[in-house]
């Protein structure tokens, strides 16, 4: 693959690799439980943003929480990725989507390295293949510590900061564009289960505490920005911005029960971070231009 461009086959044919494959299931993301909410924007982002959903107001959501691995058999409590993705559904009928997980830096910098990284998740081999990787790319090695730490199993998906790892363009009402990253920042604080506690948890811990916390009340995460200074890069996935960089809160996200609607008889629910609305825009992250092809590609073998 190095030398090579990455194309959707090879992404799917990673996830294979890493995974195995699951006919019906998303090639990444595969368990995860579907819910329905509501963001309620601050205002506070209205200055940088003429997106609607950034005005003052409220707007349904559909979300997901689910676990990285495409195998959707993975126990809840073996350490991986998290993931939070939300639909905003906007009053003239139309979505836009953010994607976020429990990893702040994922320390790539193109698709081509996005794939060997899946490669490494191979189940009995990631011992040997990360630092193989690292290795090979020694730009990692800084962000190696934070990966792991997103890997460790939470107490439960309500207890996660969840962080856009990309970034985007915002217009405001005059024209004037900032680039910001998303990071969904939890209620009920950043929680992980101990060593000693994961090999007790039941395999589907996190989709049965979700359920259970839904029926004592909402589940709540704060959409935290944080605004590129002048020269922070930010077509680079793997790079992170000074953490002193302006931040403000956009609103509140409220999780208030499960979405019994989607995914059910052959409904086909796709979370995409390209899906826009007037006011945002994407940066040149070659990584982020990447990812529409290959959802079209899994929705595409998910159907067939």
């Amino acid at each position: 693959m190095p030398g090579t461009a990455a194309n959707p086959q090879d992404a799917l044919g990673a996830a294979d690799y890493a995974y195995g494959t699951h006919p019906g299931h998303r090639a990444l993301h595969a368990k995860g439980t579907v819910l329905r909410g509501t963001f309620t924007a601050s205002g506070e982002a209205a200055g940088l943003s003429r997106a609607v959903h950034m005005q003052s107001g409220t707007y349904p959501v559909t979300a997901r929480v689910s676990n990285g691995s495409g195998n959707p058999a993975d126990p809840d409590r073996n350490p991986g990725v998290r993931g939070l993705a939300v639909k905003f559904h906007l009053p003239d009928g139309s979505r836009t989507d953010i994607l976020s997980q429990t990893i702040e830096r994922i320390p790539v910098h193109n698709p081509e390295q996005f794939l060997q990284l899946i490669l490494t998740e191979r189940r009995r081999a990631t011992a040997w293949r990360m630092p193989l990787f690292v290795a090979q790319h020694p730009s990692a090695a800084g962000a190696m510590p934070k990966v792991l730490y997103g890997l460790v199993p939470p107490l439960s998906y309500a207890t996660c900061n969840y962080f856009a790892i990309h970034a985007f363009r915002f217009i405001d009402a005059d024209g004037g564009s900032r680039y910001v990253r998303y990071t969904f920042v939890p209620e009920a604080g950043v929680r992980h289960l101990r060593p000693w506690e994961m090999v007790r948890r039941d395999p589907d811990y996190l989709q049965q505490d979700i359920r259970a916390r839904l029926q004592q009340g909402p589940v709540r995460f704060r959409l935290e920005l944080q605004v590129a200074a002048d020269g922070d890069p930010v077509d680079d996935l793997g790079i992170a911005w000074p953490k002193d960089r302006r931040r403000l809160t956009a609103g509140t996200l409220e999780l208030t029960g499960l979405d019994t609607e989607r995914e059910q008889g052959g409904d086909v629910l796709t979370f995409d971070p390209t899906r826009l609305t007037d006011g945002i825009e994407l940066s040149g992250d070659s990584v982020l231009r990447f990812r529409p092809s290959v959802y079209a590609e899994s929705v595409a073998r998910r159907t067939s």
